[in-house]
């Protein structure tokens, strides 16, 4: 009797304790400075609609969060709601079972089929992440140096070049704040973002993936072409130059343009003490159409052992709507929410780059999706044979062979 007692105790201490966390949940991201805005803006707006579910927001470092998140979800101590990486890594954690399935949500059809591409299957069948926020590629100009020199910003590649060469020939600034000794600026910000228009944004990627088109094409060369004709205007020094030397070229205003995106918009805005602006990758001669990077770069899903579910699904739903768009992108400058809501856009700057949505293709950056599984990687192939290029050690054609012999060694056309 005392035996079966004691069994009906822990029963219920166990029910009770299940009780007690119904209605808790547990963010887990890699975005620490992102802490204020959760607990302050976001987190009261979801719970002012959901007054009985208590949400926390636990970020870790970014260099950490990978290797630590994959160790609680092993040991059953991660979050409810898991911040979700581009790609790769976080369709790796769906394989193992550690992500929900999330395709069944209503919610989904906020989104483009490009937007949710970043957490789904290779077939597109299966979404496992919700999408939350992109980050578009352009260049960002001093208007004040533009003004001085009575220059527009340019439309079209040859328009481009002539800005350069205006800038470098009539002015004391360089006229490119970009440095190569970081090298990862060659893929993510030059490559991937000035190459979009000459191979047709998704049309090329898709082709990629399918066989259909190589990197020895006109369009992946041309690419690298227009990258080769970049050293002259990158200033004294660009091949020791880092990202961080480059920002701050640009931000003392002694560089005209600068390429990056909207993530960098913030940092300008509390460094830079000019009106600076934003103008898209030029459209190249040939082409009709401006194209722009408009790459998928966070998202959320659910911890497949989560208790909360529900609550977790009702907090993905918000994620999903017009005031979570517009709260992450006022008050996050540079990410911009990938839902299909129309936002306004408080910053000049931001509100300039999301509206290039309306006049541009959009695609995502060219290798981020499967391109980078095999060996050689393509990400690093990518930051090397781009360095090359501008610093003038390698050809056009040399980059584009190096990058196709390298994907033809182990991948099978889907």
């Amino acid at each position: 009797m005392k035996k079966l007692m004691r069994m009906a105790v822990a029963t219920a201490l166990v029910a009770a304790g299940t009780a007690a966390q119904a209605g808790n949940l547990t963010i887990e991201s890699w975005r620490v400075d992102d802490r204020d805005l959760w607990e302050d803006v976001l987190i009261p707006a979801f719970q002012a609609k959901h007054p009985n579910i208590n949400v926390r927001f636990v970020p870790t470092s970014p260099t950490e969060y990978d290797s630590s998140l994959n160790a609680r979800l092993q040991a059953g101590t991660a979050g409810d709601l898991i911040t979700c990486r581009p790609f790769d890594v976080s369709l790796n954690l769906f394989m193992q079972g550690r992500l929900a399935d999330v395709t069944r949500l209503p919610a989904m059809d906020n989104f483009a089929d490009f937007a949710k591409s970043a957490w789904s299957t290779d077939d597109g069948q299966r979404q496992f992440c919700m999408p939350m926020a992109s980050v578009i590629h352009g260049f960002l100009y001093n208007k004040e140096i533009f003004a001085e020199l009575g220059i527009e910003a340019p439309k079209t590649e040859a328009e481009f070049f002539a800005v350069l060469d205006r800038i470098k020939d009539g002015s004391r600034y360089t006229p490119l704040a970009l440095g190569t000794n970081d090298q990862w600026e060659a893929n993510q910000i030059v490559f991937t973002s000035i190459g979009a228009p000459y191979w047709g944004g998704e049309q090329g990627r898709q082709a990629l993936l399918a066989g259909e088109a190589r990197f020895l094409d006109d369009e992946f060369v041309n690419a690298f072409g227009q990258m080769a004709r970049w050293g002259e205007y990158m200033g004294r020094g660009y091949q020791a130059q880092t990202y961080g030397d480059s920002q701050n070229l640009f931000a003392l205003g002694r560089a005209a343009i600068y390429p990056s995106g909207s993530w960098d918009i913030g940092y300008f805005n509390q460094q830079a003490d000019f009106e600076f602006g934003a103008f898209p990758p030029p459209i190249p001669t040939g082409a009709d159409r401006c194209v722009i990077s408009d790459h998928t770069d966070i998202g959320m899903g659910i911890n497949s052992a989560s208790p909360n579910k529900a609550e977790a699904e009702l907090f993905l739903t918000w994620l999903a709507s017009a005031e979570f768009a517009d709260l992450f992108t006022n008050e996050v400058t540079g990410f911009f929410s990938l839902a299909n809501h129309a936002v306004d856009v408080r910053d000049p700057v931001a509100a300039e780059m999301i509206g290039w949505r309306q006049d541009c293709d959009s695609t995502i950056r060219l290798n981020a999706q499967i391109m980078n599984r095999g060996n050689p990687n393509m990400e690093q192939e990518l930051w090397v044979v781009g360095s090359q290029v501008l610093n003038g050690q390698m050809t056009p054609e040399d980059a584009a062979r190096r990058i196709h012999t390298g994907f033809a060694s182990w991948y099978q056309p889907r």
